[in-house]
């Protein structure tokens, strides 16, 4: 091992929370380096498959647990490369939410108010367009035609896609290569290197130590970039603050190994973990129904027959995320595309008793794949994911070249939890089988446990000590200088997709960092511009500086 490196700010992770505050700390003046666990990848890199080594299988990190499996991002940029790009921002009473505490989980600092400005601020700096009927694929226009058949609304979802540039090719998921998704690498990551800042893929941190003079030490190995089991030279590097957001999978694991070289860690690291609620319904369409119920037709004879046509959740149906219904009884559905793969093992046959994601029905239904229609529900969780001993190296001890590793976290759903995938369920049934249009069946729950691409919540930031593992300005209790800003510190699910609320979140946390960064010596200033050089939007976020505080 070579001699310890020195920074201002080290930042683990480069997804949403990482990458806002490498920005806001480079462009400020400090002396900021990232370290990211996944390889650099861009648009000539993304691939049109699903094939081992390609970017699919590359960009992503699969961790099965207890009881609840992860599926979320691990490149450069991490989340946002690989999402379907949706940014709602969440509804008005989500910052309400008792949960299974009993009282409000969220800071009282913290409301739909006082985090619209930064949501704002978000917006500034991510196109996000509001989507247009007309920029509805087919897939999501059934969804909506369904959905008006049954009483219901549905809505086209803002998302950051540059609309001239997409051209529906479906494989969002396995990075854009033609760059029409507005991720980090265009945005706050390409502003965050202008101003300084370092970025290192393939550095996986492992430990973060105290120093003597009162900075911190974080241990990093190098991973191989075909083999990610494969570790290469360790190394170290020493900051005066440390922002940990690699992921609400990754980033208590990094803080609970830590606990012997920090000193005692809050209760609340690595419990309350929450999945958002999220599970798949997979409905398999009528085709003689589509055309004769809902009247559709794509003018070649055929009524659907649209699995592999456009982009990811593009219509959603919000009409259950109403305020006055009762807690746990609350929840969107999104059509989604989702790739063959994983959900093709976990489709269950409709109106089957017991196990049938696999045998002799499951392949008849394997035939109508492209009569598939995939549905999202986002629900209220009772926050009950808790990660065990963290394991000697990574957040997962990983089972594969790339992409699948096995994980400490432990899930037991609730029946707060199980009430509300249940009225969820009904829903989407109640919605699509109606004049028999679809026969809808739950994925499996059998083979992974329950399953998230939104983990969230396992440092989540509050105003209780016991339940919440981070200060409202996301410091972490009891380790001055050491903040969280991913989406661990978000306090519970948000039956919405959670990108501009982490992003936001993470945008209200940064005049915090800066002031604990003045004080530890680091010559550095709050006040940078979007990273596209706008100002507008920016007195609702100065308006707020003085209701920040640490402690």
């Amino acid at each position: 091992m070579t001699g310890i490196e020195r920074t201002d700010v080290l930042v683990i992770g480069s997804g949403f929370g990482g990458a806002i505050a490498a920005y806001h700390l480079a462009a400020g003046g400090a002396k900021v380096v990232i370290l990211e666990r996944g390889p650099w990848l861009t648009g000539k890199d993304f691939d049109h498959d699903f094939k081992l080594g390609s970017s699919y299988t590359r960009a992503f990190d699969f961790t099965v647990g207890d009881g609840m499996s992860i599926l979320g991002g691990n490149c450069v940029g991490g989340g946002s490369v690989v999402y379907f790009a949706a940014m709602p921002r969440a509804p008005r009473f989500v910052f309400e939410r008792h949960g299974s505490i009993g009282r409000r989980m969220w800071p009282a600092a913290i409301n739909r108010d006082t985090l619209d400005p930064w949501y704002d601020r978000v917006a500034e700096s991510i196109p996000i367009s509001q989507q247009t009927w007309s920029d509805v694929p087919y897939a999501g226009g059934l969804w909506a035609a369904a959905c008006n058949h049954a009483g219901r609304t549905a809505n086209p979802v803002p998302a950051a896609i540059d609309l001239s540039k997409c051209v529906n090719c479906n494989w969002m998921m396995a990075g854009c290569r033609f760059d029409a998704k507005k991720s980090l690498l265009f945005t706050y990551l390409p502003a965050a290197v202008a101003h300084g800042a370092e970025i290192r893929p393939l550095h996986e941190v492992q430990k973060i130590h105290r120093t003597s003079d009162g900075g911190y030490r974080v241990d990093y190995d190098h991973i191989d970039g075909e083999d990610y089991r494969i570790r290469g030279e360790s190394g170290s590097i020493e900051a005066k603050i440390i922002i940990v957001a690699a992921g609400a999978g990754a980033t208590p694991v990094i803080l609970q190994r830590s606990e012997d070289t920090l000193g005692k860690m809050p209760r609340a690291v690595g419990r309350y973990f929450s999945g958002n609620g999220e599970r798949l319904n997979t409905a398999i369409l009528n085709e003689d129904k589509v055309r004769d119920v809902l009247g559709l037709t794509r003018g070649d004879g055929l009524a659907y027959e649209a699995n592999q046509i456009g982009k990811g959740p593009v219509v959603a149906s919000w009409d259950r995320l109403d305020g006055s219904l009762p807690e746990y009884s609350r929840f969107s559905l999104e059509q989604l595309y989702f790739p063959p793969g994983l959900g093709t093992i976990l489709a269950q046959v409709p109106g089957m008793d017991g196990i049938s994601w696999f045998g002799k029905d499951k392949k008849e239904i394997l035939k109508r794949w492209r009569s598939w229609l995939i549905i999202f529900q986002m629900t209220e969780d009772d926050n009950e994911g808790v990660f065990g001993p963290p394991p000697a190296k990574g957040n997962a001890d990983r089972l594969s070249q790339q992409m699948l590793g096995l994980g400490p976290l432990k899930y037991d759903p609730t029946p707060n939890t199980l009430r509300g995938w249940a009225e969820a369920d009904a829903e989407v049934k109640d919605i699509l089988e109606r004049d028999g249009i679809a026969e809808v069946a739950a994925w499996t729950n059998d083979v992974v446990g329950a399953y998230t691409v939104h983990p969230l919540a396992s440092c989540r930031i509050g105003d209780d000590p016991e339940t919440s593992a981070l200060t409202d300005g996301n410091e972490l209790r009891g380790h001055p200088g050491i903040f969280v800003t991913d989406g661990s510190s978000v306090p519970g699910a948000l039956t919405v997709n959670p990108a501009m609320t982490i992003s936001a979140l993470a945008e209200r946390a940064i005049p915090g960092i800066v002031r604990a960064a003045q004080e530890r010596g680091v010559d550095v200033k709050y006040g940078a511009p979007a990273p596209d050089g706008s100002t507008s939007g920016r007195r609702g976020v100065q308006d707020l500086l003085p209701t920040l505080t640490r402690g």
